[in-house]
C-alpha cells in the first residue's frame, strides 16, 4: 500500500499538530471539530488524511488510532509529553472512519460555502436533504465526537426531518442512489439510540422493515424536492439615476463577508455605475440577491472606496432579486474616480481579506464537477467519492431550475 511521510509537532500553546497548518482562505477548507481536536481537509486538494490540531490529547486518544493508526496515536502522546517532534509514515488510503469524517466535513463545507449562483448556473442544494445526510454521517462518526457534537447531530435530524418522507419515496423509486439506503438506516439507528419516536421516524422504520421493491416508474426529483425558494433572474438593471455615466465596473464578491445564500455567488454579482449629475457625482451599486435574506431589519451593506480613500459604508435595500443603493460622492467634478466596491453584513464581516478570486473560481469549478459526477448512473463504479444526495437532486433539477 502506498505511504506518505507526516510530521507531528508541538507549538508554544501546547497544541499538537499532525502535518502543517491549514493554508488558503476559509472557504477552501473543510473543517470538523472532534473530541479534543480540529481536523482540516483542503477542499481543492487531493483527497487524503486530514491535518489535525489537537488541544486535548487525552480526549483525542479515543479516535487517533482509528484515523491515523496506532503509531500516530503513540507519537502524539510522546510529543505532548515533551518529545520535540516525530515523523510518521502513514498509509495513503484512509481508514473507514477517516473517510466518513472527511465526508462529514465536506458536507458541512457545502452547507456553508456551496457557491449557489443563478448567473453561473450552479443550483442550490436542498438544505433539508443535505442536513439529514449530515445527521446520518454525524451518527456514523460518533467515535470521533464528544457529547455536544452528537447532540448537534440530533438537532440536525430534528431540523431537517421534512426531507425524510421524500427520501423514503426516492428509495422506493426505480433508480435510487447507492448511499440512500445507508443514510436512512443510519438516521433510524441514530433516532433509536436517542429514544426518539416521532411519527416521521415510525414511518421510516416501517419502510425499512418492508421488502425493498422499487417501482418501475422513474421519479421526478425536481417535483419530489420542491424548492422553498425559486431562482428568478432580475429582469434588467434597476437604473433610477439620471445623468451621464462616467464609469462602471464589477465589485468584489467576497463570500467570507456575509452568511451563505445572501448574495449570488457569481464573481460579477456585484456591479456599480458612477454618474455625473451636473457638478455632482453619484454611484449606484447593484447586487444580485441569493436565496436567503437577513431578518429583523438587518441589511447588507456596500463598502465604497474612492481613489483609495477610507471606505464609505452604506446599507443596501432589497427589491425583488436585487440589493441596491445610491451614494453621492464627494469628489471634484473634473475627475473620473477609481472605485472599489465590496459587499458585507455588518456584525458578521471579519474584514476584507486577500484577493481570492482565483480560489472562488476554483470552488465554482469544483461545484460544477461535482454536479457532473452527480449525473452519472448511481450504480457506476467511479473512482471519485459518491456525491451527496442533495447534489444528485440538484443536478437532476438543473434544467428546470435554470
Amino acid at each position: 500500500m502506498p505511504e506518505r511521510r507526516c510530521a507531528v509537532t508541538r507549538v508554544e500553546d501546547g497544541t499538537v499538530r499532525i502535518a502543517g497548518p491549514s493554508v488558503g482562505p476559509a472557504f477552501t477548507r473543510a473543517v470538523l471539530e472532534v473530541a479534543g481536536a480540529v481536523l482540516t481537509w483542503p477542499v481543492l486538494g487531493p483527497p487524503g488524511l486530514s491535518a489535525a490540531e489537537i488541544h486535548d490529547v487525552g480526549q483525542a486518544q479515543q479516535w487517533l488510532w482509528a484515523v491515523y493508526g496506532e503509531r500516530a496515536a503513540a507519537a502524539v502522546d510522546a510529543v505532548a509529553s515533551g518529545t520535540p517532534a516525530a515523523e510518521l509514515t502513514l498509509p495513503e488510503r484512509p481508514t473507514a472512519l477517516a473517510e466518513s469524517a472527511a465526508r462529514l466535513a465536506l458536507g458541512h463545507w457545502a452547507a456553508r460555502w456551496w457557491p449557489t449562483s443563478h448567473l453561473d448556473g450552479i443550483p442550490a442544494l436542498e438544505p433539508d436533504v443535505l442536513g439529514l445526510e449530515l445527521a446520518a454521517l454525524t451518527h456514523e462518526c460518533q467515535q470521533l465526537l464528544d457529547e455536544s457534537a452528537e447532540l448537534d447531530g440530533l438537532d440536525l435530524l430534528e431540523e431537517h426531518l421534512a426531507a425524510l418522507d421524500p427520501l423514503i419515496r426516492w428509495r422506493q423509486s426505480a433508480d435510487p442512489p447507492r448511499q440512500l439506503d445507508r443514510v436512512l438506516r443510519l438516521t433510524d439507528d441514530a433516532a433509536d439510540n436517542a429514544g426518539l419516536d416521532w411519527e416521521a421516524l415510525r414511518h421510516l422504520r416501517s419502510a425499512l422493515d418492508q421488502d425493498h421493491r422499487p417501482t418501475a416508474t422513474p421519479l421526478d426529483l425536481a417535483e419530489l424536492f420542491l424548492r422553498h425558494q425559486e431562482f428568478t433572474l432580475a429582469a434588467g438593471a434597476l437604473r433610477t439615476a439620471s445623468g451621464r455615466v462616467i464609469a462602471r465596473g464589477s465589485g468584489t464578491n467576497d463570500w467570507c463577508r456575509y452568511p451563505p445564500g445572501f448574495v449570488d455567488a457569481a464573481e460579477n454579482a456585484v456591479s456599480w455605475t458612477a454618474y455625473a449629475l451636473g457638478a455632482d457625482r453619484r454611484i449606484e451599486v447593484e447586487v444580485l440577491a441569493g436565496i436567503a435574506a437577513p431578518v429583523g431589519g438587518v441589511h447588507l451593506a456596500a463598502e465604497v472606496h474612492v481613489d483609495g480613500s477610507p471606505p464609505n459604508r452604506v446599507p443596501l435595500a432589497r427589491r425583488d432579486d436585487v440589493w441596491t443603493v445610491r451614494v453621492d460622492l464627494d469628489i471634484p467634478a473634473s475627475t473620473t474616480p477609481s472605485m472599489e466596491v465590496g459587499i458585507l453584513l455588518p456584525g458578521f464581516d471579519p474584514g476584507p481579506g486577500a484577493d481570492d478570486r482565483a480560489a472562488r473560481e476554483a470552488v465554482r469549478a469544483l461545484a460544477r464537477h461535482r454536479l457532473g459526477v452527480a449525473t452519472a448512473p448511481h450504480d457506476s463504479e467511479a473512482t471519485h467519492p459518491e456525491p451527496f444526495l442533495a447534489e444528485i437532486a440538484a443536478a437532476a433539477a438543473m434544467e428546470e431550475d435554470f
